[in-house]
């Protein structure tokens, strides 16, 4: 939709490697960053339109509870990327011994503020901490992030909401990469709030006969068999191999792994052993640089819906693919 992706050294390499069998398929690397980039660049034409002509610069809160580093990383990219698009970032941080009512008071008061139009607690939360209790006390107009009870049911049911990112970002790059989704046959590996319920109700809008699968699903593989698309986001390394996909299929790898090398290095892979899936799938997303980037890129674009909303004001057309892929009006 905003370009397509840059076929790289790695991706050339690996398509080398693979042509030397004649029953391998061509496999797309889908490249999430260069889509990512895409709907970054659309997010800030469309900010560019609200400040020009509404005088409407949307506020993005971010909230940081202790100091791990995964989650330092993932609010600094964030913040990064919505100054980047022409938007402001506010940040709070808190201790990790910080209470759940300390926590709840500051969200509180971002609810209040009508400067700011996106809240975004990030997760994990230390165990002191009642997660679902904090992503429900988030005012379902600023949970960007889409995790409210609220707006969970409203996608559930089909009507507008604010989505969560992820499930966004893995519909938009199928719609992509596959085009038309009706009738596919969709598998999903994972049950998680997060993604996997989200993402098989985004199918569905999209007319895909979908299965979730999990921990006590009998002979996943044969079921993966089966599919024209598999999401994978059960948080296994690499537990989806090769022989479990069809020729041909989709394949959007949610999952984002750290495991050590023999020589005790540290790597990341997703949930689908890569190498083996680039034998036989149609298309596959790489770990990292597949769904990741588009999270970021979602986040920005819910921030920029809720603030239209927010305002009464029509949502700019950069931002507004339609309604289906991510619920917008």
């Amino acid at each position: 939709m905003y370009g397509q992706p840059q076929v790289g050294k790695i991706r050339l390499l690996r398509k080398l490697h693979i042509l030397n069998s004649p029953e391998t398929v061509m496999t797309t690397v889908i490249d999430g960053k260069s889509y990512a980039a895409g709907i970054r660049k659309q997010v800030g034409k469309a900010v560019s339109r609200l400040i020009a002509d509404h005088h409407l610069k949307p506020r993005l809160a971010v909230v940081l509870v202790g100091e791990d580093p995964a989650s330092q990383v993932y609010v600094r990219n964030k913040g990064r990327q919505t100054v980047e698009a022409g938007m402001d970032s506010i940040e709070h941080r808190l201790p990790a011994r910080a209470s759940e009512d300390e926590l709840l008071e500051l969200v509180e008061d971002l609810n209040n503020d009508s400067s700011i139009n996106g809240i975004l607690v990030q997760l994990p939360l230390p165990e002191q901490i009642n997660e679902s209790r904090v992503i429900n006390a988030i005012s379902v107009d600023k949970d960007v992030d889409g995790f409210h009870i609220e707006n969970v049911g409203k996608l559930s049911i089909g009507e507008e909401s604010l989505v969560p990112c992820t499930p966004a970002g893995c519909i938009w790059l199928l719609k992509e990469q596959v085009g038309d989704l009706t009738g596919k046959n969709a598998v999903i590996v994972g049950r998680s709030n997060i993604v996997g319920k989200p993402v098989s109700m985004l199918l569905l809008r999209e007319h895909c006969t979908v299965t979730i699968t999990h921990s006590r699903t009998r002979d996943l593989p044969a079921i993966c068999r089966q599919a024209d698309i598999v999401v994978a986001a059960v948080g296994v390394p690499e537990m989806v191999k090769g022989d479990w996909i069809k020729k041909g299929a989709t394949i959007v790898d949610v999952g984002i792994n750290r495991v050590e090398d023999e020589d005790g290095k540290n790597r990341l892979v997703g949930d689908v052993d890569f190498a083996s899936a680039m034998e036989v799938a149609g298309a596959v997303t790489p770990v990292p640089g597949g769904v990741g980037p588009m999270t970021i890129a979602c986040l920005l674009r819910n921030t920029v819906i809720a603030a239209c909303r927010q305002n009464g004001i029509e949502t700019p057309p950069e931002v507004n693919w339609g309604g289906n892929t991510a619920g917008s009006g």
